[in-house]
């Protein structure tokens, strides 16, 4: 019976002074075709569906929580963050094709990239020691056209964020044509 091809899912996290390269499983490293090499690491349950949305959708946070990992290592995350603010580090996510001898089949996919937006570390007790849990939400440029109190935006906050996230855009207008909707009439289709 042969082999079926798979894929890896594969996440850059790109931090003021290092660049950290994760895929979501276990076992050993991973070298993608470049020869940059990922370290394991295990998402929580959630995650693929968590990706999934991520990937088709515009408007999103996406919540990953990297789970099994050493207090020791969690603890050395907590340390950096507060030394090194991971907040508005660019986050990456990827597919990798594999062949049928799991080696990289052509580039991998950028499917979702974003920013850090929070990252939390969490610990539990429990009768086989203490397990740590690392948080992080990214949000991609999308999320950022709305308010936390679930406000509409005005012309002007609209026009501010559209020139910081995209400043090599015109003028955005958005906030202009929505009223002129309001005048305009839908005609259907005369069958």
């Amino acid at each position: 019976m042969a082999k079926k091809k798979s894929l890896r899912i594969l996440c850059d996290v790109v931090l003021p002074e290092d660049t950290i390269l994760i895929w979501d499983g276990s076992g050993g490293r991973f070298v993608d075709g470049d020869g940059n090499i990922y370290r394991p690491a295990q998402f929580n349950e959630d995650a693929l569906q968590s990706i999934q949305a991520a990937i088709n959708g515009e408007a999103y946070t996406l919540s990953l929580s990297l789970i099994s990992i050493s207090q020791s290592a969690a603890d050395q995350i907590w340390d950096y963050d507060e030394t090194n603010s991971v907040q508005g580090s660019p986050f990456i996510v990827k597919l990798q094709f594999l062949d049928w001898n799991d080696q990289p089949d052509g580039d991998p996919e950028v499917v979702f990239s974003g920013v850090i937006d929070n990252l939390d570390v969490a610990d539990e007790a429990d009768q086989n020691g203490i397990r740590s849990t690392v948080n992080i939400e990214i949000t991609n440029r999308f999320t950022l056209r709305t308010v936390t109190n679930g406000a509409v935006l005005s012309d002007v906050d609209q026009r501010a964020r559209s020139a910081i996230l995209n400043p090599s855009a015109a003028d955005d207008e958005f906030c202009k044509r929505v009223p002129l909707m309001r005048d305009q009439t839908i005609k259907w289709p005369n069958w």
